[in-house]
C-alpha cells in the first residue's frame, strides 16, 4: 500500500501547486517596489512620491503604478 499512498501524495501536491498558481496571478513590479508583493521580508507602505493618492497632477503615479502603494524592505541590520 505504500508505493500507492505516496502515488496519491504526489497527485495531491501537484494538484495543490496548480491551484496555487491560479490563485496567484503575476503581479506587476512598479519602479517604487524594491521586491515583489509577498517577498519575505517586505511590507506595503506608502508611496514616497504621491503620498498615497496614486495620482500626480491628474495622471497615475509612475512610482507606484496609480496604486498609491510600494513595496519596501522591512526590518534590517
Amino acid at each position: 500500500m505504500a508505493p500507492n499512498n505516496q502515488q496519491q501524495s504526489q497527485t495531491s501536491q501537484q494538484r495543490d501547486s496548480s491551484q496555487m498558481q491560479k490563485s496567484n496571478p503575476a503581479q506587476t513590479v512598479n519602479p517604487g517596489d524594491e521586491a515583489a508583493s509577498g517577498t519575505p521580508g517586505t511590507g506595503e507602505d506608502i508611496c514616497p512620491q504621491c503620498g498615497g493618492s496614486g495620482r500626480i497632477g491628474g495622471s497615475d503615479c509612475p512610482n507606484c503604478g496609480g496604486t498609491g502603494k510600494v513595496t519596501t524592505g522591512i526590518g534590517g541590520a
